[in-house]
């Protein structure tokens, strides 16, 4: 047991759990604006602000390549979410747990990565309907997977940026 209570396989089966919590509701709400919405139609949320918008994104994330016309960009960015997949596998493999907010990040960014990779090799475009603006400046549309890979990231960031490391001197 660590000093937290948590065994190491505990803490990666609930690591997998948030992975897969994630990729379940991505998949749910792509599927619930597939169905209930029609492709480029929207329902506004909050005049001014907010509106589910249907649309297909054969870019990465937040649209960025979207009117690359590259045969092989569909090819790059699966290959792309996959090695990043492994990467964040390893990493939270190999997680001393110890920084529980590193597990989180990872497991969000995983479950994120995992839900925007099945759309893309399902279908070579993702499902975004998540549309923020104000007067006439918007995000760009995204999807439930896209904000689970930011908060994830965001969490790593901020575990680099303010937690103490313990020890100092040269790694045993």
């Amino acid at each position: 047991m660590t000093k937290h209570g948590m065994t190491k396989n505990s803490a990666r089966m609930m690591y997998l759990l948030i992975a897969l919590i994630v990729v379940v509701l991505d998949r749910w709400t792509k599927h619930v604006v597939a169905q209930r919405i029609s492709l480029y139609s929207h329902i506004q949320i909050i005049p001014g602000f907010f509106r589910l918008t249907h649309t297909e994104n054969t870019g990465a994330a937040f649209s960025l390549f979207a009117d690359s016309p590259a045969p092989w960009k569909t090819v790059l960015l699966i290959g792309f979410s996959v090695i990043a997949l492994a990467v964040v596998s390893i990493l939270l493999w190999k997680n001393n747990h110890a920084h529980m907010v590193t597990g989180i990040g990872l497991s969000l960014i995983m479950g994120g990565a995992l839900g925007n990779l099945w759309d893309r090799v399902a279908r070579g475009r993702v499902v975004d309907f998540l549309l923020f603006y104000v007067k006439r400046y918007q995000w760009p549309v995204f999807n439930l997977a896209d904000s689970a890979i930011v908060v994830g990231a965001g969490l790593l960031v901020i575990e680099i940026l303010f937690t103490k490391t313990h020890g100092e001197g040269p790694s045993s």
